[in-house]
């Protein structure tokens, strides 16, 4: 089946309803923020960090920048009609992703206006996406979380399992006293129980304190404890829409302070579109950061580790002023390596 049919499938078929006639409007921002300067200086220092790495390193492919690089933001002159012109382009040909990849020798010579017909000829299309982590530390820290609250778990439902608790468990609440008889370290985080009160003698209250204090323990595990990719169901709809105009392979690379994920769009859909696999593989949740719109946050271990080590970014103050004399500081990116495992990246680019 050609690349663009399996996509649109996938799109027709998942259970999220994703609507592939989504048209883009609104008025554009009047001011941009120190935040999104900071993040969008983080964004661009991603995708240089991640060309680099691949033409720098592979003798059979060669990175080539095609996404939306201007320097304009809200609050510039002439950002409205920018911001217009952004949105038609969404409207029709879709979400450019921000590299191209092609055979080495194959790429256009000139980086500066790609057209449709060599847009075409790539093998491979990537989103990058940064995210202010070291993911090493991060899982470092919530495995440390996780056993920490597994063994505080299992000290709690012992105590509780022996006397006198366990008998007056088993006459209180027949139903946690089964959970707990069969609970192992393995289950803990599938628990789910109501919160009890008791409070008529010294043992009831004791009790009611050890099972507060073992749901609160459960409630960690329940917790996501994975770093994500992080795709909003809008923008499956408008890569859904690029990739029907140009039928390239499409994936999205996640870069933190440290490492590298990438995964391919295909596997995005088809693990999002799996029941098995939400709670822990991916969630669906209203992100905050992204204005409350629907995101699919895809475990990054479900990822292709391409970028094992990154040497960190030197980072320092600028300042922009805007047309009203108002002052926003943000953060610049300058410099940092990344060290792409070619096997793995040519692998991925291969199996696409």
């Amino acid at each position: 089946m050609e690349y663009r049919n399996k996509i649109k499938h996938l799109v027709c078929a998942h259970p999220l309803c994703i609507d592939t006639d989504v048209q883009i409007s609104g008025r554009p921002p009047s001011s941009a923020s120190s935040e999104f300067l900071t993040n969008k200086e983080q964004g661009d220092w991603a995708e240089k960090l991640v060309i680099e790495a691949i033409n720098s390193g592979s003798a059979e492919y060669v990175a080539v920048p095609y996404g939306k690089s201007d320097s304009i933001a809200a609050g510039d002159p002439g950002f409205a009609e920018f911001y217009g012109q952004y949105q038609e382009e969404l409207n029709s040909i879709g979400k450019r992703p921000d590299i191209l990849i092609y055979k080495k020798g194959l790429a256009p010579e000139s980086f500066g206006v790609i057209d449709d017909v060599w847009v075409s000829r790539a093998v491979a299309a990537i989103e990058v996406r940064s995210s202010s982590f070291l993911a090493n530390k991060y899982k470092s820290s919530m495995a440390a979380r996780t056993l920490n609250a597994e063994t505080r778990c299992e000290e709690l439902r012992s105590r509780i399992m022996s006397s006198p608790y366990c008998d007056l468990l088993k006459i209180k609440n027949p139903s946690i006293y089964s959970l707990l008889a069969k609970a192992t370290l393995r289950t803990y985080r599938d628990l789910s129980f109501r919160a009890v009160s008791w409070s008529s003698t010294k043992e009831l209250r004791e009790l009611s304190d050890l099972l507060k204090e073992l749901k609160s323990n459960i409630s960690i595990l329940h917790k996501r404890d994975h770093l994500s990719i992080t795709p909003k169901l809008e923008d499956i709809a408008l890569v859904n829409r690029w990739i029907d105009c140009y039928n390239v392979p499409h994936f999205y690379l996640q870069v933190f302070f440290d490492r590298a994920y990438m995964i391919s769009f295909e596997d995005i859909l088809s693990i999002s579109s799996d029941p098995e696999k939400e709670g822990s593989v991916f969630s669906v949740e209203g992100d905050v950061k992204n204005q409350g719109k629907t995101t699919i946050k895809i475990d990054i271990d479900a990822g292709l580790p391409v970028i094992q080590r990154i040497d960190m970014p030197h980072h320092h103050s600028a300042m922009k002023e805007l047309e009203r004399g108002r002052l926003l500081f943000f953060v610049k990116f300058d410099g940092g390596k990344g060290y792409m495992d070619l096997d793995v990246f040519n692998e991925a680019i291969k199996n696409a």
